[in-house]
């Protein structure tokens, strides 16, 4: 299984700034994790005591969970054969079927982990903690191995041999492997973790249950998989009329549902008052572009599944618009005039590819603007303020979407005139939900400069911030930065 490409971001121009993380919020439901990325074996260190949680990234923000209200889904797509090589030999007889989660991210799978990155150096002796696999009760055999450059495979738990079996994991780690099974069915693993203070006191979570299911979801049991169709790809017009519509997998007997919403600004999401049934329609607004919709099933009071969040994104009202945006200014030749320009080899910025970051729970890539020239020649000096906007977003060219409000900037000043006294605008973070009037998808100041401070040219640059989701589409994707001055 291969990884898929990762994207690049081309634009017109462009600025980066810090993102801003949420603590993960502690989450008390139960829940089917089929795909993105999970640390599954999450360690903390609280209140004296080693805890083992699930660090759960298929949303966003981030929420932390009980082991014990997760369950894991190995999806059919992940069935593959045993290679012909003697290096794998340890996975089962060359082509037979296994189902396996692989080390590198797969978008249509699951992707899970374990994690250290909330424990602090100094306090565990060694600046580690020793995980095992303790034991493995289903339908067959559990191995997770991890390969290195030279795709030689290294096992890191294995059923079939004896356990427990151990491994020592440096605080501050982050890690992946291919996690393999050898039937369908239900498995319960048993994970431990282990530490040693550094004052010699020794701390242990003792066994805790982890639930997968390999194949399709039984009936029964709570364990059902909720999605929502209906949300159109791509940016709607204001006026169009929605319906989106839960989907259980598999279908079963249970019909209670309720739809909450998370409009842009908003830290929590909203039950949606009446909205109860199976499907729920609504008319696409500018007020609601970049809201985010789910929906729980319920046994009586008891949510048994709930959905991952679908986002809606609403154009600007004029259907005739372009990409991008054009201001037309008339001014009176003897007062002067206010110019922003870029340079026709400057007109185009190119990402990097992006990359996981280091919490695994967002694509990220930075660069750098090329310089903006802003020239004030206006008697009166009056004062400016240039900004940017990415309004129309991203996309591919097979369609693929996302909001401009993914990229940020932090402004800069390269040069300015000695009687000038231009300012670099404010940092405008990439996208966060539950942080309000971040990104470029709004308009974003990139500098300005007070009355009687803006007559001279300026030269104006910042570093750009790309930070999206990790549940986007591979591809490249375009988008233009239209820039202004006032």
């Amino acid at each position: 299984m291969k990884r898929p490409d990762i994207w690049a971001v081309s634009l017109v121009a462009g600025l980066t700034v810090a993102l801003l993380h949420p603590s993960p919020a502690l989450a008390a439901e139960a829940v089917v994790l089929s795909k993105g990325h999970t640390d599954a074996v999450d360690v903390h260190y609280e209140g004296g005591a080693l805890k083992l949680k699930v660090k759960d990234d298929t949303i966003s923000p981030a929420v932390v969970r009980d082991p014990a209200d997760v369950t894991f889904q190995v999806l059919p797509a992940a069935e593959t054969l045993v290679p012909d090589l003697p290096s794998f030999a340890f996975l089962g007889t060359p082509g037979s079927k296994v189902w396996m989660l692989p080390q590198v991210q797969e978008q249509e799978l699951l992707w899970p982990g374990w994690n250290t990155t909330t424990l602090k150096s100094g306090v565990f002796t060694g600046d580690k903690v020793q995980l095992s696999l303790v034991g493995v009760d289903g339908p067959g055999d559990v191995t997770l191995f991890d390969t290195n450059s030279l795709g030689t495979p290294s096992i890191k738990f294995r059923s079939n041999d004896g356990l427990p079996d151990k491994l020592d994991v440096p605080v501050h780690t982050h890690a992946h492997a291919g996690w393999v099974f050898s039937a369908t069915g239900a498995y319960t693993l048993k994970f431990q973790a282990d530490a040693t203070l550094t004052d010699g006191t020794k701390l242990s979570t003792g066994p805790v249950d982890y639930r997968f299911v390999v194949g399709d979801l039984q009936p029964g049991g709570g364990d059902v998989e909720l999605t929502v169709s209906g949300m159109p790809d791509g940016d709607q017009q204001p006026g169009t009329s929605v319906t989106l519509q839960a989907v259980q997998t598999p279908r079963g007997s249970l019909t209670k549902y309720q739809w909450f919403s998370r409009k842009p600004g908003e830290q929590d999401y909203t039950a949606i008052e009446g909205e109860t049934g199976v499907s729920y329609t609504f008319t696409a607004t500018r007020a609601l572009n970049g809201a985010e919709y789910l929906v729980k099933l319920y046994d009586g009071s008891k949510v048994v599944a709930t959905s991952a969040p679908s986002w809606l994104w609403v154009a600007f009202p004029d259907p005739g618009s372009s990409a991008a945006k054009t201001v037309t200014a008339t001014i009176n030749a003897s007062d002067g005039a206010l110019v922003i320009s870029v340079d026709p080899e400057n007109r185009a910025v190119t990402l990097p590819a992006a990359a996981l970051n280091a919490t695994g729970d967002r694509w990220e890539s930075v660069g750098a603007l090329k310089p903006v020239t802003v020239t004030d020649t206006r008697s009166a000096k009056p004062g400016w303020t240039a900004s940017g906007q990415v309004a129309d977003g991203f996309r591919t060219g097979d369609g693929k979407t996302f909001a401009g409000s993914y990229l940020g900037w932090t402004p800069s000043i390269t040069t300015q005139g000695d009687q000038q006294g231009v300012v670099a605008g404010p940092v405008s973070a990439p996208y966060v939900s539950g942080q309000p009037h971040t990104g470029l998808g709004d308009n974003a100041a990139l500098a300005s400069a007070p009355n009687g401070k803006g007559l001279g040219t300026a030269q104006l640059d910042a570093e750009l911030k790309l930070s999206v989701p990790t549940d986007t589409d591979a591809g490249t994707y375009t988008g233009t930065l239209t820039l202004t001055a006032i």
